[in-house]
Formats: structure tokens, sequence, C-alpha cells
């Protein structure tokens, strides 16, 4: 029996920055996973893989990641990544700090 495909975000790691990425609809690398491209399609998904992996002078670590058909992570490693590490609030958890104040 064939599992139905689960939405997902090519997600990464800038080469220079090390900071989280990921691929959005227009092909590029942007920080917020809200602007991801969420793919629905496992054909898709593999061909925009095999890209990604080839911007080797941009982005090191490229992989598929499950997301939920809103763009929200199913994982916890994701939703980890999306906000930084979490010892003290600084990077992306200082602007989230500076939203909920």
């Amino acid at each position: 029996m064939t599992r139905a495909f689960t939405p997902k975000v090519l997600t990464a790691n800038h080469l220079l920055e090390g900071d989280v990425v990921y691929l959005s609809a227009s092909g590029g690398w942007v920080r917020d996973l809200a602007q991801a491209e969420v793919l629905t399609n496992e054909v898709d998904a593999q061909i925009r893989l095999i890209e990604a992996e080839q911007q080797v002078d941009t982005v090191v670590g490229v992989y598929l990641a499950d997301v939920t058909a809103e763009g929200q992570p199913k994982h916890f490693r994701e939703d980890f990544r999306a906000t930084g590490p979490s010892n003290y609030a600084h990077g992306k958890q200082a602007s989230t700090q500076a939203e909920l104040n």
C-alpha cells in the first residue's frame, strides 16, 4: 500500500552565515519558514531537492522537511531550527520575544 505524500519544505544551512534557510517558490533562499514553498507533490519535491543540492556555493545540508499543509513544522527538530537555540534570546528568538512584549 502506498503512503500519501506529506507536504514538505526544502531546508538547508546558509554556507557562509550558517543560518537555517528555506527555499521559496521563486527559487531563492529565505530565513522565515512562513515564506518557504510548501511542496505537495512528491515528484516536484524530488526535482526541487536535486536542484537545491546543486547550489553548493550557497547552502549545505539540503533536505526535505515534513510540514503541515499550512507550512507548520511537523517535527520538533524543525520547530527548533525555525526558532533557533533556546538557551537565551538572540537572533530569531530575540525577534520573537520583542513581538510578544
